[in-house]
């Protein structure tokens, strides 16, 4: 007996050795699938949380550039809390995952990174809150560490191999007359 094009009909064994192929390939595509989708939405969380970061940094500075730091008598933990109020969704773990450095600098080029440590990373033992008076130039940098639930791309945007992101940000300004 033979099928339409000419070639043997088998009684159905060809049709019964490619049962379970889609599942096998699906399996082959999936992981790599599902890994690429989580590094993306990995990465889409680290960007969000960047740009939190920074209206967070401009809304606390703006306290310190007004006086009204100041005039509240701030210290570094006042001003992180103001910082981790404006975290939004961020803010529970926020308070442990800060270090900031509010400083007086004579110039704008005189502001240098921190010294890094042995993961590459900035060393952040060297931070401190002066806020300065009116007039002064005032440097604000603050860091936020976030912890990366895949390895990849733990690797992909950081060298320190700690399996967090550093995330940094830094407004230069002069206080207002207070």
């Amino acid at each position: 007996m033979r099928a339409r094009h000419g070639l043997p009909f088998a009684t159905g064994q060809a049709r019964r050795s490619r049962e379970g192929a889609a599942a096998v390939e699906f399996a082959l595509i999936a992981t790599p699938f599902f890994m690429l989708l989580f590094a993306i939405f990995q990465l889409g969380l680290v960007f969000m949380i960047d740009a939190v970061a920074e209206n967070a940094v401009l809304t606390a500075s703006r306290l310190v550039r007004t006086g009204q730091a100041q005039a509240q008598s701030f210290d570094a933990t006042a001003f992180k809390t103001a910082f981790c109020d404006d975290m939004s969704v961020f803010k529970s773990d926020c308070p442990d995952r800060t270090t900031i450095d509010v400083r007086v600098v004579d110039q704008f080029s005189d502001v240098t990174d921190p010294p890094l440590d042995e993961n590459g990373a900035p060393d952040l033992s060297q931070t401190g809150f002066d806020g300065g008076a009116g007039q002064n130039l005032v440097v604000v940098r603050v860091w936020y560490r976030q912890p990366l639930l895949i390895p990849s791309v733990s690797q992909a945007v950081t060298n320190s191999g700690t399996g967090q992101v550093l995330i940094s940000s830094t407004i230069a300004f002069r206080n207002e007359p207070f």
